[in-house]
């Protein structure tokens, strides 16, 4: 069985990083599956990640421009909308393929005992060819604290973090969630499940998204076998304040979306009393990056989000 793959991109500033990714698809290639589109959300990006796509010869591309940032979920369901092959590829501009990072996984899901697996990734590497660890468990409201505040970094084993560090991601097995930097999804579930959840602008919708999957009776896959090189941090990297805003502003969505209200409350005042005082002394003592003038401005934003709903 020939499985037809469209790959999904949302860029945002990824400079070199998203031409280095689309030269990449080419180079994974094979004749077990037909690559029917790549598709470009850019959301109003500044640099010239665009302009460089021009030296692109061996791929058609579709490419998306917007005139805002309508943030990733939602430029995801964009790409996503008028497709129609079996699965979906949501790739990072921040990652390159390898030759068998297509091929491996869509030859794993053509056999019929894996018709259930709705959500497949793979191992990341960094450019020393360190394993990334990019599976999570679906996070318990502990889970969720103890990652929110950065207490998991401190100290892994006394904060269990639901990020699965404590594995080296060097075997093949189920798990609850693959992480959204190579997240191959069955078309039909995409469709099924609407998508992304719009709510989230960044950050966490992989993760609401795996969990409704698994509420539908789909399971997620992580396959080791094969592997793509990731960047990490990719264009937000260099934005420290907006970035701990986004985030911990999706944390809290996912806590109001899937806990109940006691659990809401309690993952709320955490992130949003305790939190900045634990990561402004974690500032000081110099075991995080970052400066206190971030948190202030990142908290600041958060407050008058929470605050306004």
């Amino acid at each position: 069985m020939v499985l037809s793959l469209d790959i999904i991109i949302v860029n945002w500033n990824a400079g070199n990083y998203l031409y280095e990714c689309i030269q990449s698809i080419y180079t994974a290639l094979k004749e077990n599956f037909i690559l029917n589109k790549v598709i470009i959300v850019d959301n109003n990006s500044e640099d010239n990640s665009i302009e460089k796509l021009e030296a692109v010869k061996r791929l058609t591309l579709e490419i998306i421009c917007n005139n805002t940032n309508m943030g990733f979920a939602r430029a995801c369901n964009q790409g996503a909308k008028n497709c129609n092959s079996d699965f979906l590829l949501f790739l990072n501009p921040d990652t390159r393929l390898t030759k068998e990072s297509l091929s491996v996984p869509l030859d794993f899901l053509s056999k019929k005992e894996n018709e259930k697996i709705g959500i497949l990734g793979i191992q990341l590497r960094d450019d020393k060819n360190n394993i990334g660890r990019n599976c999570a468990h679906f996070p318990k409201p502990f889970n969720l604290v103890f990652n929110s505040l950065g207490l998991s970094k401190i100290s892994p084993k006394i904060f269990k973090d639901f990020i699965m560090t404590d594995w080296e991601h060097d075997n093949n097995r189920f798990v609850d969630h693959v992480m959204g930097s190579f997240y191959l999804v069955h078309t039909e579930l995409f469709k099924k499940l609407n998508g992304f959840d719009e709510d989230y602008f960044v950050y966490i919708e992989d993760l609401d998204f795996s969990y409704r999957a698994a509420r539908a009776g789909y399971k997620t896959y992580f396959l080791s076998s094969v592997f793509i090189f990731h960047h990490g941090g990719g264009t937000s990297e260099k934005i420290i304040a907006e970035r701990l805003f986004l985030s911990l502003n999706s944390k809290l969505t996912y806590a109001k979306k899937h806990y109940t209200k006691f659990q809401y409350l309690y993952v709320s005042f955490f992130i949003l009393f305790i939190g900045p005082i634990i990561r402004i002394l974690s500032v000081l003592l110099k075991k995080t990056k970052g400066t206190v003038k971030d948190i202030i401005i990142s908290y600041k934003k958060l407050y008058k989000t929470t605050f306004r709903q």
